[in-house]
């Protein structure tokens, strides 16, 4: 396919190198690589090509995460019809029950179309001002440097989106996601440089900037007035107990129909898009196999030494693998190929590390009762110093059986 440059300079000089509108060709030729091939590809030798390109890569982690989304889109729906029908409300406020009330949608959380929309109207709106804001400034440092726009915007903006609560402002989030991008990639050289996650950088600095928007027990249902713990919030404050007792099972959270994050809630869904991205090799199993270890060690550590002091250290193995975002951030975050680490062993220790940590902060921190968002944070810091010493480690060997 001809280049969008090729093509402006055979319809106009205006717009060719040395043309009055070079500047604007550039750009959208800058917006022409997000969809398509870029004008210049290796063609052969000495070079190792591959049926994958980056472009591709980033296509398959939104396959893999849209089947994730739409369950978070009804999901959302289906939680605020049914605090609704709890608390006897007829109608959404705001143009979204304008928007429901003229399309005669209802509000029933047993129609999967009512619920569906009243969680579209939801998401749609924050993953736009995703979109809007990693794109924005995407394009404006690939304009300054000269580069071709990357699509790792795309894919950023799809999990930052998945990662916050329905009811949070949208101008929080355009400023978590251009602390993401911005601070979390760009400063550090972009795409492929950058050594933390931007979707969590985003959202860290949004849970410590504007924490009554992100966290507690008002922002996880999108229904003003209503109120309702997480079953995380419900385990930190009375063990198993208070599970069973918000008639909350194991199958539900493993299937995801509980309150929490656009779409961090269906561990069955996460575990799926895991399969798909295992099997295309987008991303690695000794990551995701890491992080399984490390939680169960630590798990089953806590569980031995219980003394019933708090109610986190009985929490089994199987619930922490289901609670909050755990599956998630397993998944989707602790697998980026970039702020993680990317020798084997490396990888091996690098999971781990987010495994000890999760249960960690969620069982001895009661100031952070999730957990993943810092423990993966965390291990991507030390990801470089990990891969160094294995490195280090697999060069003093060869020099031994050289030597």
């Amino acid at each position: 396919m001809r280049s969008l440059r090729r093509f402006l300079d055979d319809v106009h000089p205006l717009f060719a190198k040395g043309g009055r509108f070079e500047k604007l060709a550039a750009v959208y030729e800058i917006l022409d690589t997000v969809l398509y091939t870029p004008g210049e590809v290796t063609r052969g030798a000495p070079h190792v090509r591959d049926g994958i390109d980056l472009k591709r890569l980033m296509i398959m982690v939104v396959f893999a995460a849209t089947p994730v989304a739409l369950f978070g889109m009804w999901n959302t729906g289906y939680q605020a019809n049914l605090a609704m029908a709890q608390m006897g409300i007829e109608s959404a406020a705001g143009w979204r029950g304008g928007l429901i009330d003229l399309f005669g949608i209802g509000y029933d959380p047993a129609s999967i179309l009512a619920s569906f929309f009243h969680g579209l109207l939801y998401f749609l709106p924050i993953y736009i001002v995703t979109l809007a804001a990693g794109g924005f400034w995407e394009v404006l440092f690939a304009a300054v440097r000269g580069h071709d726009v990357n699509e790792g915007f795309l894919v950023t903006s799809l999990l930052f989106a998945l990662i916050l609560p329905p009811t949070i402002p949208l101008w929080q989030v355009a400023m978590g996601m251009s602390f993401g991008v911005v601070i979390g990639k760009e400063v550090f050289g972009g795409v492929g440089k950058n050594f933390l996650n931007p979707a969590l950088t985003g959202r860290a600095f949004l849970f410590f900037a504007y924490p009554s928007q992100i966290s507690g027990d008002s922002v996880w249902t999108a229904v003003d007035g209503f109120s309702g713990a997480t079953p995380l919030a419900l385990l930190n404050q009375g063990g198993m107990e208070a599970l069973q007792a918000a008639d909350i099972s194991w199958m539900q959270m493993f299937i995801g129909n509980i309150q929490g994050s656009l779409g961090e809630t269906s561990a069955l869904l996460c575990l799926l898009a895991a399969v798909m991205l295992i099997y295309t090799k987008v991303a690695s199993w000794r990551i995701m196999a890491g992080v399984l270890v490390g939680m169960i060690a630590t798990t089953l550590l806590f569980n031995w030494v219980d003394d019933g002091s708090n109610p986190m250290y009985s929490v089994p193995w199987h619930w922490h693998l289901v609670l909050g975002s755990f599956a998630f951030g397993m998944v989707f975050m602790a697998t980026d190929p970039v702020s993680g680490s990317t020798t084997d062993t490396g990888r091996w220790i690098y999971g781990i590390l987010i495994g000890f940590m999760i249960v960690l902060i969620r069982v001895a921190n009661p100031a952070f009762p999730e957990g993943v968002m810092l423990a993966i944070l965390f291990a991507n810091v030390f990801a470089p110093l990990i891969d160094y010493f294995v490195i280090q480690a697999n060069i003093k060997r060869r020099m031994r059986r050289n030597a």
